[in-house]
């Protein structure tokens, strides 16, 4: 490996992936600019994910496993967090870059990071990237899952190491995706999602479906949205905005009901010092009522 090529970690939490994560590994097997470390995190998989990673890790020595005691059930939002630190925790080089938290049922071209790693060179203030996420259900259609450019996807975070470090890392609770590129935004740094054909990744499962169901999942999506500290005023836009994609209108309506969940039961908020307030003057700007609080130099134009 060339001494300026960038040195990245990849950590992938993974439970009974078997039908998806050959593809994730595959598509990480084939890019162009090769990970420093894969660590796959097995967190008590019953189906044959543990052979799948074993088997990897056995051809490409860059490759690792690490297994997790198995907790009995499917973990989401704070037990996904746990588990990648189990894998941070077995980092074997203190000399990288970037790291990134990656999902087990994803696949994107080879060139998907030398593409990223050309977005980060012309912009010393990016300091999140993500192409734009697709779903693949295989049944010949893609639908483009709907996240803000401002956003890296929930399934690819990818962060230069400084950043992540500034904005406190991920969190062990639910809306840790959102919370972290926040938290980098108030850092000073910015963070995107590409509209571009190199960078696009595919997703293979739906969205805030939950491993319960996807109305489970909207209701959880929605009580994330009130732990993390969203507007009531923004929230009712955020149902709205999501009654036109699947489940068409009543997921919005659960969005809205999960959110009304938390504050009927009087759920504890995230309580970062300034986070609320930074994250409300952000949404407030998205409904075009304020201003952001936050000034990050204008991105260069290949970036914007």
């Amino acid at each position: 490996m060339n001494a300026n090529t960038p040195r990245y970690v990849i950590i992938s939490p993974v439970r009974d992936e078997e039908k998806y994560l050959p593809r994730t590994i595959e598509s990480m097997i084939n890019q162009t600019v090769r990970a420093t470390e894969y660590i796959l995190v097995d967190d008590g998989s019953t189906d044959r994910t543990a052979e799948i990673i074993q088997e990897a890790a056995r051809e490409h020595p860059w490759i690792r496993y690490v297994k997790r005691p198995d907790r009995g059930v499917r973990a989401v939002g704070p037990g996904v967090i746990e588990a990648f630190y189990d894998g941070y925790s077995q980092i074997q080089t203190d000399d990288y870059d970037y790291i990134g938290k990656m999902d087990g049922d994803l696949s994107f071209g080879h060139q998907y990071f030398e593409t990223i790693f050309a977005k980060f060179d012309r912009d010393p203030y990016l300091g999140g990237a993500s192409g734009k996420l697709f779903l693949d259900l295989g049944d010949g259609q893609l639908t483009e899952e709907r996240h803000a450019d401002e956003m890296v996807v929930g399934g690819m975070q990818f962060y230069r190491r400084k950043c992540f470090e500034d904005a406190g890392g991920f969190v062990r609770q639910v809306m840790w995706d959102g919370i972290v590129y926040h938290r980098c935004r108030m850092a000073g740094w910015r963070t995107r999602s590409f509209q571009d054909p190199e960078v696009m990744i595919y997703d293979h499962r739906l969205m805030g479906s939950s491993y319960k169901s996807i109305y489970h999942g909207r209701i959880r999506w929605g009580w994330g949205q009130y732990f993390m500290g969203t507007h009531p005023i923004y929230i009712l836009a955020v149902g709205v905005y999501r009654m036109r994609e699947r489940p068409f209108v009543v997921g919005g309506m659960l969005i809205v009901l999960g959110y009304l969940k938390g504050w009927v039961t009087r759920t504890p908020r995230y309580d970062h010092p300034g986070f609320r307030k930074s994250l409300r003057a952000w949404q407030f700007e998205r409904l075009k009522l304020g201003k952001r609080l936050e000034s990050i130099p204008a991105a260069p134009l290949e970036n914007a």
